[in-house]
């Protein structure tokens, strides 16, 4: 069982490349995910746990299913 600093750290690994593959600025996934661009910051360092919530808005705006996201997070 991976320890929850490896969870977060590779939710932050794959939320940072796919921002990035969508050429958009942590401030512009956060606006269009109605959520705080410092979040997001913290989010993609592995210095916050992200919620069900959160991961559904993020995944919308990056035009992505949920599950695929998890499955990147397993496969990673």
């Amino acid at each position: 069982m991976e320890s929850d600093h490896e969870i977060k750290a590779k939710v932050g690994k794959i939320l940072r490349e796919l921002r990035l593959s969508k050429k958009i600025s942590q401030e512009r996934l956060a606006l269009d995910s109605d959520i705080d661009r410092t979040y997001v910051s913290l989010l993609e360092k592995g210095k916050r746990n992200i919620t069900l919530k959160i991961l559904f808005s993020l995944c919308k705006t990056l035009d992505i299913k949920p599950s695929e996201f998890i499955a990147k997070i397993e496969h990673h």
